[in-house]
C-alpha cells in the first residue's frame, strides 16, 4: 500500500508538471502573437549644439519597415496613434512593401499627410518590388516628400535644418564591393551639400561610421526588426547585413557630436514573427544644448 501510494504520487507531480509547462507554453504563444501586433511607442531625446534654437522641441514619429503590415483596418490604429502623438513630421527609412503588393504603403502614407509632413527614402525591398515606381509616383503626387539621393529644408521662425535622404545600397549597380564604394559616395555628396544641422534618412544603420564622419548630425535607420528575437540584457539576436548579436540594434547610438537613431520598426519579412520585440514608433525630439 506504501508503494502504490509513492506512485500514485509520483504521477500526479508528472501530470502536474506536464499541465504547467503546457500553460507556460501556451501563454508564451498567446503573448508573442499579441505583442507582434501590438503597437509600442519609444520616445527619445537628441541633443545638439548644432541645432537652431527654434527647432528646440521639434519632434520626429520615426517610422521605419512597415512590410505591409496591418494595425486595424486600413491601419487604423497606427494612424490613430501617430494623430494622437501629434508630430511636426512623420521620417519614413524605408522597407514600407514586401513583395509585389503596394496597397498596403500608399493608403497609410497618404493619410500620414493629414496628421504631417511626411519624408521617405527606399529600403531594399523596394529595389526588388514590382511597381514600385508606379507607387513612388503616387507618393510624390499625393505631397509625399519622396528624398532619393536629394535634400529637403525644414523651415522654423527663419530658421532651417537640412533633411536628407540616401538610396539603399540595393539600389547602385555592381558587385557588393561596388556598391559599397558608390553608396559612401553618395554619403560624402550629400553632406558636402547639406546646409547646417543635418539630418540623414539611411535605411541600413551599419554604415553609422560613415554618416558620422561625414558629419550628419541625426541619422534615422531601420533594416534590423530590433534583431526579430530580443533577449533580456543581451538585445537583438540576428540582423540583416550584421548577423547575430548586431551592433546596432536598437535605440540611440552616438559617436562623438553625431546620433543615430534605429527603429526596431513595424512589420515582418522573411522571418515572419518577432519575439520579445513589440513594433515600434519612436518619437525623437530634437533639443538644442
Amino acid at each position: 500500500m506504501l508503494i502504490s501510494v509513492v506512485r500514485g504520487g509520483r504521477r500526479g507531480c508528472c501530470c502536474s508538471f506536464a499541465m504547467i509547462m503546457l500553460a507556460i507554453i501556451l501563454a508564451t504563444v498567446a503573448w508573442t502573437l499579441w505583442a507582434n501586433t501590438s503597437l509600442s511607442v519609444t520616445e527619445l531625446t537628441v541633443s545638439s549644439d548644432r541645432l537652431p534654437e527654434n527647432f528646440s522641441g521639434y519632434t520626429i514619429a520615426h517610422i521605419t519597415d512597415l512590410h505591409n503590415a496591418r494595425f486595424g483596418k486600413d491601419n487604423e490604429k497606427l494612424l490613430k496613434k501617430l494623430a494622437q502623438l501629434s508630430p511636426d513630421a512623420i521620417m519614413v527609412t524605408g522597407d514600407l512593401i514586401d513583395g509585389s503588393d503596394t496597397g498596403v504603403a500608399l493608403p497609410f502614407l497618404t493619410s500620414a499627410l493629414e496628421i504631417s509632413p511626411v519624408y521617405y527614402v527606399t529600403g531594399n525591398h523596394e529595389r526588388t518590388a514590382h511597381g514600385y515606381e508606379t507607387l513612388e509616383s503616387r507618393l510624390i503626387y499625393a505631397g509625399v516628400n519622396v528624398l532619393r539621393n536629394a535634400h529637403a529644408v525644414l523651415e522654423r521662425e527663419g530658421q532651417f535644418v537640412t533633411v536628407s535622404g540616401i538610396d539603399d545600397p540595393a539600389f547602385f549597380e555592381g558587385e557588393r564591393d561596388r556598391k559599397d564604394a558608390k553608396y559612401r559616395d553618395k554619403i560624402k555628396e550629400l553632406s558636402e551639400s547639406t546646409v547646417g544641422y543635418g539630418i540623414l534618412l539611411a535605411h541600413r544603420p551599419e554604415y553609422f561610421d560613415d554618416y558620422a564622419a561625414n558629419g550628419f548630425d541625426l541619422t534615422l535607420s531601420g533594416h534590423t526588426h530590433g534583431g526579430q528575437f530580443r533577449l533580456p540584457f543581451i538585445g537583438g539576436v540576428v540582423a540583416p547585413d550584421q548577423g547575430l548579436f548586431p551592433k546596432y540594434d536598437s535605440g540611440l547610438f552616438e559617436k562623438g557630436k553625431n546620433a543615430m537613431v534605429v527603429s526596431r520598426g513595424l512589420g515582418n519579412s522573411i522571418i515572419p514573427i518577432r519575439f520579445n520585440n513589440r513594433p515600434e514608433i519612436v518619437i525623437i525630439t530634437l533639443e538644442k544644448a
